[in-house]
C-alpha cells in the first residue's frame, strides 16, 4: 500500500494522469476559377482572422466518417474522402487537467454544399465559414499541426 502524500519525500515525483481524446478532421478541397481552395473555420470565441479546419470528436463512428461529418456540419459543405493525410498530436490544458489529443486529418474533395451554410445549431461553434486559397493556407492557418495538413494536401494533390 502507498504511504500517504504527506509522509512521501518532497523530490518524489508523481505522475499526473492525462485524458486522452481523439477527433477527426478534413482538408476540404475544391477547384473553382483555376485555382484550388480549401474550407477553413473561424471557430466561435477565437478573434478574426482566427482560420482552423473543421475538426471534433470521434463518436461511435469511424475517424473518416467522423472528418465528413464535421465538415459538413461547420462548413455546409460535402465532400468525399480521397484518404488518411496524417495525425496531428499535442497537449493542452483544460479547467485544470492536461489532455493529450490526437487529431486524425483526411483529404476531402468537394461534392457539394454552401459555404458557410452553417445548421443554428452549430453557430456557436463557427463564428464563420469560407474558402481560403490552397497555396496559401499553410500561411493562414492558426495552428502548426493543420498548416502542416495543408501542406501535405498541396503535395498529395500534385501527386494525383
Amino acid at each position: 500500500m502507498p504511504e500517504p502524500r504527506s509522509q512521501v519525500a518532497p523530490d518524489t515525483c508523481y505522475k499526473r494522469r492525462v485524458r486522452r481524446e481523439f477527433s477527426a478532421g478534413g482538408v476540404l478541397v475544391r477547384r473553382m476559377a483555376g485555382r484550388s481552395w480549401l474550407a477553413a473555420i473561424q471557430p466561435g470565441g477565437k478573434p478574426p482572422g482566427t482560420w482552423a479546419l473543421p475538426k471534433g470528436l470521434i463518436e461511435e463512428e469511424s475517424p473518416e466518417v467522423t472528418a465528413l461529418r464535421e465538415i459538413e456540419e461547420e462548413t455546409g459543405c460535402r465532400g468525399q474522402s480521397l484518404g488518411k493525410l496524417g495525425d496531428v498530436r499535442y497537449v493542452y490544458t483544460f479547467a485544470g487537467e492536461r489532455v493529450f489529443k490526437v487529431v486524425s486529418f483526411f483529404l476531402v474533395r468537394y461534392t457539394g454544399g454552401r459555404i458557410g451554410d452553417i445548421p443554428p445549431e452549430f453557430r456557436q461553434e463557427v463564428a464563420e465559414a469560407r474558402w481560403l486559397p490552397l497555396d496559401e493556407a499553410p500561411r493562414l492557418l492558426a495552428y502548426r499541426g493543420e498548416r502542416e495538413m495543408a501542406a501535405r494536401a498541396i503535395e498529395a494533390l500534385d501527386d494525383l
